[in-house]
């Protein structure tokens, strides 16, 4: 009888204590306790998709709305006054969660403490010099990947965007060797934005309702978007978009050709580049690495190869991936027609040949 009175007693303790612990959460979250902020590196600041992307930063756009942000801004020395008045502009936006803004050719006082580091900055890219131009940023992402390696905090998080943007990544993961191979990842949600508006304008959908296309392997002219796992929000269920279209010969043509060509005709038609949905990709690859994907949803992210797939473990290989509390994970068990395969052993080689070239140039 003791023993049970016991037990009684310490179950009526332990009910109190969890419903304490409820009420205090309760009452915590009407607290505004504000977040420490993040140190965000953007290299090429003082450039077209650097111009777009750091109020987009500042605004909450990238990291979310609760959270403050420190940024540090990085250019060349030419480009030292012109990043004085990207400063004075994100100053005057007056901008709630900017906690402060650094604007410095110096790469050492760039990389101090960052948590989050986007990899702008590169040689520029001109016609059929992909040698020269692997060749050019070799030195740049040296340089930069070292700063990182020594001042950046231990786990930041770095996406790489200057092209070409797979193999830069491998660079400086050469020379940031403590950085998690898992925190070093490249760009391809800009043409998985394009993508999934390309089958949007196709059914006369919102783009909004369509989810899960691929852009398997590498950022360059030969990049594969995948329509075939792809679905459609039509307010009843979620349809298949291969189904939808009907038409194998559009998906394995037109499609692939217009995703390809995009940023060309963007260019083409503003004499500009296409730096506003450049900087609303970053913004989204690194809002969903970090908060999270939506349930059920997948996003295109240049990751290091696991051997999934079968690609070549260690290359920087786009895949379909689902993000939760930081971390991604290559989404797993996707049938693959053998169109699609060809595509990415493709695309597998071409990474393989540019990871050759860069290496040949590092030892």
């Amino acid at each position: 009888m003791e023993a049970l009175d016991l037990i009684q007693k310490i179950v009526i303790v332990l009910v109190c204590l969890y419903l304490s612990w409820r009420i205090i959460r309760y009452l915590w979250s009407f607290v505004d306790v504000e977040k420490d902020p993040l140190i965000v590196l953007v290299t090429g600041a003082a450039g077209q998709i650097g111009y777009a992307l750091l109020p987009m930063i500042a605004r909450g756009a990238m990291l979310g709305r609760d959270q403050p942000v420190i940024i540090h801004m990085l250019d060349i020395e030419p480009n030292a006054e012109t990043l004085i008045g990207v400063k004075m502009e994100l100053m005057d936006g007056a901008f709630p969660l900017l906690k402060g803004v650094i604007a410095t050719s110096d790469v050492i006082e760039a990389c101090k403490g960052v948590d989050v580091a986007i990899m702008l900055g590169g040689f520029p890219h001109r016609k059929d010099d992909n040698k020269d131009l692997i060749f050019s940023n070799v030195a740049i992402y040296k340089a930069q990947a070292s700063a990182l390696e020594q001042h950046a905090d231990p786990d930041c998080k770095v996406l790489v965007v200057a092209n070409p943007a797979n193999t830069n990544a491998l660079i400086l993961k050469e020379y940031a060797p403590s950085i998690p191979e898992e925190n070093i990842t490249s760009l391809t949600r800009l043409d998985h934005n394009r993508a999934l508006n390309q089958i949007a304008e196709k059914l006369n959908v919102n783009v909004g309702d369509v989810k899960n296309v691929i852009i398997w392997g590498n950022h360059s002219s030969n990049l594969y978007p995948d329509a075939n796992h792809a679905t459609v929000n039509t307010g009843v269920g979620h349809e298949s978009v291969k189904e939808l279209i009907d038409d194998d010969h559009w998906l394995n043509t037109n499609f692939i050709t217009n995703v390809q060509t995009r940023g060309q005709t963007i260019v083409k038609a503003r004499r500009l580049s296409c730096a506003s949905s450049a900087a609303i990709s970053v913004c989204d690859h690194m809002r969903d690495w970090i908060l999270g994907t939506p349930m059920g949803t997948w996003v295109s992210m240049g990751v290091y190869s696991d051997g999934s797939y079968g690609i070549q473990p260690g290359l920087i290989y786009s895949f379909p991936v689902t993000c939760e509390k930081g971390e991604w994970s290559i989404v797993q068990g996707l049938k693959i027609d053998e169109f699609a395969r060809g595509k990415m052993d493709a695309l597998q080689r071409e990474l393989i040949e540019e990871k050759r070239v860069a290496y040949s140039y590092l030892h």
